[in-house]
């Protein structure tokens, strides 16, 4: 593959007060998930919301008159990340099921640490430096506390953290990739064509593995459903994957530590759970991680040298 020009750029302060609102959206997710698995199989939820999100994206397409046309050339690359996207969610429905919440959270949060690592080396321009390092330690530190003392964190390992922690690996290379080659594409295309790909695996592994596909469909589940598939599944992945064109793959991920932050809030908002003074503190930390990773410096001295890919 011909190599591209990247845009690592930081973030700008409109920019990251809009990475912010987004990852905020991502993290109430989490709460309208919760809604939905009571009336729905988690498989049967993710091919209902993808299905849902391909069709709003699709009607957005049509009518703002964008092109569906895929090269050659660029067939292989969608089906890449079509697989690692299908992979990534199938890992994590099934990788949660046989964890806690709690667990899954933390080592789902170590993606940041991939994408640092494998964006040195395959997407140019976007190094390991001091101060990437220390912000993300800042913002996983301060998520884990919260998490770390929630019943069920315990030292022994399951199979779920295994999956989970796989499920975070794909999720970072996935990103990589992206990053790769989404300057040769309109970005809603890297949304919609793997989403097309996932919708009959999962309600392939909904009718295999949902011990129920559907319980019941009230009000509270219909709403948490089109919270995702239209919220965050639509809207929100292309809106990610236009940042992710415009600005550095660890500068923009490093905002992902907002999410589970956001997802412990909003439950307490919904569903009544507590919000203690160790979700301030982690907000406060989960900040100051980002201000470091996308303070703006004159020259900044990489930690391993980046020869040629």
């Amino acid at each position: 593959m011909a190599e591209e020009t990247h845009n690592n750029r930081e973030l700008p302060f409109p920019a990251a007060i809009y990475t912010s609102l987004l990852c905020i959206v991502f993290g109430a997710n989490a709460v309208a998930i919760k809604i939905s698995l009571s009336g729905l199989g988690a498989f049967t939820t993710a091919g209902l919301r993808f299905v849902m999100a391909a069709f709003v994206i699709f009607l957005w397409a049509k009518i703002t008159r964008r092109s569906f046309f895929i090269k050659k050339g660029q067939v292989h690359q969608l089906l890449i990340i079509s697989i690692f996207f299908t992979v990534q969610l199938a890992l994590l429905y099934f990788g949660l099921s046989k964890t806690n919440a709690s667990r899954g959270t933390l080592l789902i949060n170590l993606q940041p640490f991939f994408v640092l690592f494998l964006a040195h080396y395959f997407i140019p321009g976007d190094r390991i430096t001091k101060k990437k390092i220390l912000g993300l330690f800042m913002g996983f530190t301060g998520m884990a506390s919260v998490f770390l003392g929630k019943q069920g964190v315990t030292t022994d390992i399951q199979i779920g953290d295994i999956m989970i922690l796989i499920t975070a690996f794909v999720w970072a290379c996935n990103t990589v990739y992206t990053k790769r080659i989404i300057n040769a594409f309109d970005p809603f295309l890297i949304v919609l064509y793997p989403m097309i790909f996932s919708v009959p695996l999962f309600f392939l592994a909904g009718f295999i593995w949902d011990s129920t596909m559907i319980v019941h469909v009230n009000p509270k589940v219909l709403g948490s459903l089109l919270y995702q598939s239209i919220l965050t599944a639509a809207l929100g992945f292309v809106a990610w994957n236009n940042l992710l064109k415009k600005y550095g793959a660890v500068s923009l991920h490093s905002f992902i530590f907002i999410m589970p932050i956001a997802g412990v809030l909003l439950g307490g908002m919904v569903l009544g759970e507590p919000i203690t003074l160790n979700i301030l503190l982690a907000l406060l930390l989960i900040v100051s991680g980002i201000l470091v990773v996308n303070l703006k410096t004159r020259r900044y001295t990489p930690l391993f040298p980046q020869r040629g890919l």
